[in-house]
């Protein structure tokens, strides 16, 4: 498909299948003759039930999800689940594990430190969170209710080369960045969650993926709405659920599996990434922060040697449609979000770009 749309690098919200855009604009006044919009139907109709039952039969398709596995569509972003996972699963008396390797551990390791006792198994602070532990770096808690960490950094572009060993303890991971990107394989882990807006949806969807084991184990004074049984239970319907974002979700697993489902868009992601990083690697201008054995997939940051060229940089990418290049603001710099929903054609584009104004402000 040929575009003339610019090329979105934001982290999230972040980009989306233009044929899926294009679908719901097509389908956005009267989804399948009911004469109604999506966002209009009663989540207990039999026209949005088939969209949610749909939606979760893909997902488990893509993943290979287990049936002893539920499948949650929630609200309140993957933030509300670093308070909801201890709430859920961390006893009184008891005791998780957490690897701190950025910001996003960093803030579920200070809501999980509100609800009861923890401990880091490792952290990477020394480095600036610019590398991933080694397996023999990790000090785990024999007995641990559970084992959370961050498979990839969305704001310091650090990622797990490997999945950490936790035995019979249950691994959580927060996925938010790097769920659909390429095969997982679910039964290593207890609990993934993701916030929608980077590979699989618009924001205002949390996708929660538990073993059943793991369902129920709230204490009873705890809120219906923060309870995985309560939402298991009733097939994520306890409450209003965010339809119009649950649709969308659904219409990206139906285009993943037309590109060829997640082995192929591995194959895809991975050749992106090394694109960008090789023409990173081969310019004394360009800079990448990042542990060579831990760059992420998706989140490539990257510094100008000199930094008083940042905001023309910035400036001129803007014009020539890359959009969204600014790293955050805790790293600085530049970062480029390459999801799955950018094309070749966006990565070539913006590397071509740097060659171009390396040649002209080098």
């Amino acid at each position: 498909m040929t575009t003339t749309r610019p090329f979105n690098f934001s982290a999230g919200p972040a980009i989306l299948p233009e044929v899926v855009l294009e679908q719901a604009r097509d389908e956005l006044l009267n989804w399948h003759e009911s004469g109604m919009c999506v966002a209009e139907m009663s989540h207990r109709g039999k026209e949005f039930m088939h969209i949610a039952s749909q939606a979760e039969s893909d997902l488990r398709e893509l993943l290979g999800i287990p049936d002893n596995y539920k499948v949650l569509f929630l609200q309140g972003g993957a933030s509300s689940q670093f308070a909801l996972i201890p709430m859920n699963l961390l006893p009184p008396g008891g005791c998780a594990d957490y690897i701190n390797t950025g910001t996003w551990s960093q803030k579920a390791i200070g809501e999980a430190r509100r609800i009861g006792a923890i401990n880091i198994a490792t952290t990477t602070e020394e480095s600036r969170f610019t590398r991933a532990p080694a397996a023999n770096e990790l000090t785990l808690t024999p007995n641990a209710a559970y084992v959370h960490y961050t498979p990839n950094e969305t704001i310091e572009g650090v990622e797990f080369p490997y999945v950490p060993a936790t035995g019979n303890v249950p691994l959580i991971a927060d996925m938010s960045s790097t769920l659909l990107s390429r095969p997982i394989d679910v039964k290593q882990f207890g609990f993934i969650y993701a916030g929608a807006q980077k590979n699989i949806g618009p924001a205002g969807l949390t996708i929660v993926i538990v073993r059943d084991d793991l369902i129920g184990k709230a204490p009873a004074n705890t809120p219906a709405m923060f309870d995985y049984k309560v939402h298991a239970d009733n097939g994520s319907m306890y409450n209003t659920p965010p339809t119009y974002a649950w649709y969308l979700a659904g219409l990206v697993f139906k285009w993943l599996k037309d590109q060829g489902g997640l082995t192929a868009m591995a194959t895809i992601n991975q050749r992106k990434a090394a694109l960008l990083y090789d023409a990173i690697d081969r310019s004394d201008f360009y800079h990448s922060p990042v542990d060579p054995a831990a760059r992420s997939w998706m989140n490539v940051p990257f510094t100008l040697t000199n930094p008083a060229l940042d905001k023309p940089f910035l400036t001129q990418a803007k014009a020539a449609g890359l959009l969204a290049l600014q790293g955050h603001r805790s790293v600085g710099g530049m970062r480029a979000s390459i999801y799955n929903a950018m094309p070749e054609a966006g990565v070539n584009a913006l590397v071509q770009f740097m060659a171009e104004f390396e040649r002209t402000q080098g």
